[in-house]
């Protein structure tokens, strides 16, 4: 039997052209040899498993070729690409700094350095995890670095950059590598199985690219695991039974409990999920990931954002038709506050139990902060709400107030004005004359529009004493033979609705009140709430008429009554001297007096 090879190794990438996902910098390095423009030193940094040493090794072997292509890539057939390939090339030369970090090491490779190639132009250094040598194999290093030999070439690899010396640094052309994107790494995946004859679907190997973090050795190592694990049938069931990865159909079976508010149906699948072996944590943080990738699929243009495959994308897009934007906001909200609170909680499973009946009450607030108005078109989302519309209670006087000119041209009348409207300017101007009657002056004012008729207007006096009565006035209760029960749920989610609609009016003041303490339900439907001063009981019995016609209205019972309940400020005294202090100790044990005089002690006051 044949010796298994890994595909990390049996696919290593061994010309610049099949370097997945680094375009910008073996497009960098292949113009630098056509144009004859090599640095003496390279520095490759970036995070594991992105192509660092793979194309520090197709660099040292293309440099040396001896029948480069023209586009800069090595021939792999001429003598000197054959000895790099099997291992046994004099011009290159390959060290590990995890395990060769002393000054000692540094000092044998300088040694090496001194000697010419004795076929190729170039000898070529790699030290790879070069952060790992000390500040004294640093320093001797340094020399080296800034004035090799015309043939020598060093080429650094390091996954953390910023622990390399400064004078490291500025000595070495430096290159960035990427994480390697899903789309990309997917398709290398595809390929690789392509050529192996392994059976797969899209949606596994995006499970699979997406698992290894921007990391394609990773994702490899992955790959082979679930192939052996599939007996080659790398599909999407197989991944994540393989892989432990939380299935998308669990996020979007819950999501879809949390817009119909099934609070029982959110954490039943929490259960099963937590059954299967899933951390809360894990769970918590992939549902925000969720709600995230739906918030992006609801613009076009952000849809570039959601790495998926085509299946998966498509049950997002669909999802975000039915799921308001609101209720996306607020559901990221939570559940990062819960992933923030999670290791702190001492009961981490409630935590999250409280996050999930938090979100199933966000459609029912999205729906009452809407005081009536149509709130979510987009969606099939159940509603519980009373679509019954609000009476509404008018307190506008009867009389509708003066214009400013007519008040400032009657003051000084006390008796009711007939204004005669005359059709012609004309004649106006002929038969203005006042009546002899005293006592009923006449106006006579140009008004073509209305014709001929007459406008009585009353006395002042009396309509200032109309409105001012309709202004006294105060709404009145709502009443009527409905006493449908209700219990304390169904009263704090018309009060909390309540209190959204006065928030939205500007009445910020009434809504600190009711929603500081919540109300409590009494015998005989009196409610009572907790205020803390006579300021806040006068401002609430200012809505009170308003507060109890709209819960009689949307509880269809009249006989809700609203009383308040002032609670007790205990102000501790502050102790600043001594000689208080003292006093307090001795009022809580009188004896302490008796003890400082037995044995003569004095109080530094």
């Amino acid at each position: 039997m044949d010796n298994f090879v890994v595909s990390a190794r049996k696919y290593r990438p061994a010309t610049f052209q099949t370097v997945v996902g680094q375009q910008h910098i073996t497009g960098t390095l292949k113009n630098a040899i056509i144009n004859n423009q090599l640095a003496q030193a390279f520095l490759f940094c970036g995070p594991r498993g992105v192509g660092k040493t793979t194309c520090a090794r197709i660099l040292a072997k293309t440099i040396n070729c001896q029948n480069l292509t023209a586009d800069a890539e090595a021939c792999g057939e001429c003598n000197s690409c054959i000895s790099f390939q099997n291992g046994n090339s004099f011009n290159f030369h390959e060290l590990d700094a995890a395990s060769n970090n002393s000054v000692e090491d540094i000092r044998n490779l300088i040694e090496q350095v001194r000697i010419p190639p004795q076929a190729g132009k170039y000898k070529v250094y790699i030290i790879d995890e070069v952060h790992m040598l000390s500040q004294q194999a640093f320093n001797a290093f340094l020399k080296t670095l800034e004035e090799p030999p015309p043939y020598a070439i060093f080429i650094l690899a390091t996954t953390e950059k910023h622990k390399i010396l400064p004078t490291i640094l500025s000595r070495c052309q430096i290159f960035d590598f990427n994480r390697i994107r899903v789309e990309d790494m997917a398709q290398h995946l595809a390929e690789i199985a392509d050529k192996e004859g392994i059976s797969y679907d899209q949606d596994g190997l995006h499970m699979i690219a997406q698992k290894a973090d921007g990391g394609l050795r990773d994702a490899l190592s992955m790959f082979d695991q679930i192939v052996s694990f599939s007996n080659k049938n790398v599909n999407y069931k197989a991944v994540i039974d393989n892989l432990n990865i939380l299935d998308y159909d669990y996020y979007f079976k819950l999501t879809d409990a949390l817009l119909t508010e099934d609070v029982a149906g959110s954490l039943l699948i929490f259960d099963e999920i937590l059954s299967h072996g899933f951390d809360g944590n894990h769970f918590i943080t992939g549902l925000a990931s969720h709600f995230r990738n739906i918030l992006v699929c609801k613009d076009s243009s952000t849809l570039k954002l959601l790495e998926v495959s085509e299946g998966i994308r498509q049950k997002y897009q669909a999802q975000s038709q039915i799921a308001p934007v609101s209720f996306l906001i607020s559901s990221l909200n939570i559940s990062n506050q819960c992933d923030l609170n999670y290791k702190t909680s001492k009961n981490q499973r409630l935590q999250v139990e409280l996050a999930l009946i938090k979100l199933c009450h966000i459609p029912s607030v999205i729906n009452l902060s809407a005081a009536g108005m149509p709130s979510i078109p987009e969606g099939e989302i159940k509603k519980k709400l009373n679509p019954q519309l609000k009476p509404e209670i008018s307190a506008k006087p009867e009389y509708p107030l003066p214009e400013k000119e007519t008040i400032q041209s009657i003051l000084t009348l006390e008796e009711p004005v007939k204004i005669v409207v005359d059709a012609a300017p004309e004649a106006q101007k002929d038969n203005h004359k006042p009546e002899t009657d005293a006592k009923k002056p006449l106006i006579s004012i140009p008004k073509p529009s209305l014709g001929g008729n007459s406008v009585l207007i009353p006395n002042l006096n009396d309509l200032a004493a109309n409105y001012n009565k309709k202004e006294d006035d105060r709404p009145e209760y709502l009443s009527g033979d409905s006493k449908v029960d209700f219990n304390a749920d169904s009263l704090l989610r018309f009060w909390n609705a309540y209190a959204a609609k006065i928030k939205n009016e500007g009445k910020i003041n009434i809504f600190t009140i009711m929603t500081s303490y919540p109300p409590r339900l009494l015998p005989d439907y009196v409610i009572e709430l907790d205020i803390e001063n006579k300021l806040q009981e006068d401002l609430l019995q200012a809505e009170k008429v308003d507060l109890l016609n709209f819960l009689r209205t949307e509880l269809k019972n009249f006989n809700i009554d609203l009383q308040t309940k002032l609670l007790e400020q205990i102000q501790k005294k502050r102790l600043y001297t001594s000689n208080e202090k003292y006093q307090h100790m001795l009022e809580k044990n009188p004896n302490l007096e008796e003890f400082r005089k037995r044995f003569n002690l004095d109080l530094d006051f």
